[in-house]
């Protein structure tokens, strides 16, 4: 069985190594570790992720020389031990040493003198080091890569100095209701009862924030199925569907089945609901959700790539939902690892998977069928442009604006930035096919 810190090294390394997601990496290290540590390597892990750029800075001034490809197990347990020092309420003495000790196990004890060297190091420089780093290095101030800081000032100079923040802070818990189970003020009776403190949501009629986190399974009525935890910004994709009985809808690219199972709760009489997915791996999840809402027999789910038609029964769609694939900058406070793994020339490829799988899901959209299109991504590469170049393409797609409270209105559909204590970054534009 692993000690907690050399789980949380193998994790970090392999993010460092652009070898998996944090939510993956930590499933595998779970398995090899006891229970009651599994809080502490979570925390260890996202902390240290969260706050990346500011202590790989840190490193680099103590350190000599860069750490060697070969030795990224050393660099992870150096920002683990810094993390710990800087933000945990672990007594210095036993992060240093439990740090320490951690890389023993890892087959590496020559590094015990470096590592200890430079954590104690810290504790003695480490205010003038973050002072210093605060005025001369970037990614230390801003705390993200130094592309990401350049292309988000670039395409939003009045809002990327607050994206950047927002990005750092935890994102509150946020319940979608099941309107066919349960009203939002019988749900909030159930709250006031065992003393949960909450807040109504802004833009979704369906969202409930909690004051504090807490496990699922306490939150009253969680298991019956009379709620679920979705962001408030894809809480509002159902309405922009304007679902009506007797539709044709497709969720395109539908794990984890939030938008899926919320599209069903919002109109019980839809005469057919597809829901498609190209990673088999995930389709589990959503049928997780769909079980557990009572909303299994009302649709289909399908394992098939939105950007063919292999899939497809040859009848058209009144509705088609396509949350498609995208860099996930909008939601980078719930996955912390996004400034890690994600790299510039992604946007690119991203781009081009995203307007084909629009193209290729055009062609099954009946004439007047609504299609909303949703990124959780805040750069307007995958957004807007691809809206715009689209309906440049195609003289049958018309740009349906959409009048709402939320976000900011752009030329192409509206976008929504990460809010400290409301919703996520999203994006949605609505078109609709024209004869």
């Amino acid at each position: 069985m692993n000690n907690v810190r050399e789980a949380a090294a193998i994790v970090i390394s392999h993010l460092i190594q652009q070898q998996g997601s944090l939510t993956t990496l930590l499933s595998d290290q779970f398995e090899t570790i006891s229970e009651r540590d599994k809080a502490l390597l979570q925390q260890l892990c996202y902390g240290t992720a969260r706050d990346y750029y500011r202590l790989y800075a840190v490193a680099g001034r103590l350190l000599k020389q860069p750490c060697d490809q070969t030795d990224t197990d050393v660099l992870a347990l150096i920002l683990l031990g810094l993390y710990q020092l800087r933000d945990m309420r672990i007594p210095a003495h036993a992060a240093i040493s439990e740090t320490v000790s951690a890389i023993s196990a890892l087959g590496k004890p020559w590094a015990k003198g470096l590592i200890n060297a430079i954590l104690r190091r810290y504790q003695r420089e480490g205010v003038d080091i973050e002072e210093k780093l605060a005025k001369t290095d970037e990614s230390y101030a801003f705390n993200h890569p130094t592309w990401m800081i350049e292309k988000l000032r670039h395409n939003w100079p009045d809002h990327w100095q607050s994206l950047l923040h927002n990005n750092d802070i935890k994102g509150p818990l946020c319940l979608r209701i099941n309107a066919l189970k349960l009203t939002v003020g019988q749900w909030e009776t159930q709250a006031q009862a065992q003393a949960i403190g909450y807040q109504s949501g802004h833009f979704s009629e369906h969202a409930i924030y909690l004051d504090e986190a807490m496990d699922v399974h306490l939150i009253p009525g969680f298991d019956e199925g009379h709620l679920s935890i979705q962001d408030e910004a894809a809480q509002l994709a159902s309405a922009l569907l304007e679902l009506a009985p007797g539709q044709r809808v497709l969720d395109a690219c539908a794990a984890p089945g939030g938008k899926l199972c919320h599209l069903l709760e919002s109109e019980a009489e839809l005469s057919d609901v597809i829901g498609l997915e190209l990673n088999e791996g995930r389709i589990g999840r959503i049928y997780q959700n769909l079980e557990r809402l009572g909303l299994q027999t009302r649709c289909q789910v399908l394992q098939g790539d939105a950007s063919s038609q292999d899939w497809w029964d040859g009848q058209l769609f009144d509705r088609i939902l396509l949350d498609t694939p995208c860099s996930g900058t909008g939601v980078i406070r719930r996955n912390p690892d996004i400034k890690i793994l994600r790299q510039n020339e992604n946007i690119l490829h991203l781009a081009k998977l995203q307007l084909d799988i629009l193209e290729n899901l055009w062609q099954v959209l009946k004439v007047d069928g609504v299609l909303v299109y949703a990124t959780c991504s805040v750069f307007p590469q995958e957004n807007e442009r691809i809206i715009e170049r689209f309906c440049k393409l195609h003289s049958d797609a018309h740009h349906d604006p959409i009048k709402a409270e939320w976000g900011i209105e752009r030329p192409y559909g509206r976008q929504l930035f990460p809010q400290t204590s409301s919703h996520d970054g999203f994006f949605y534009a609505r078109l609709i096919k024209k004869a």
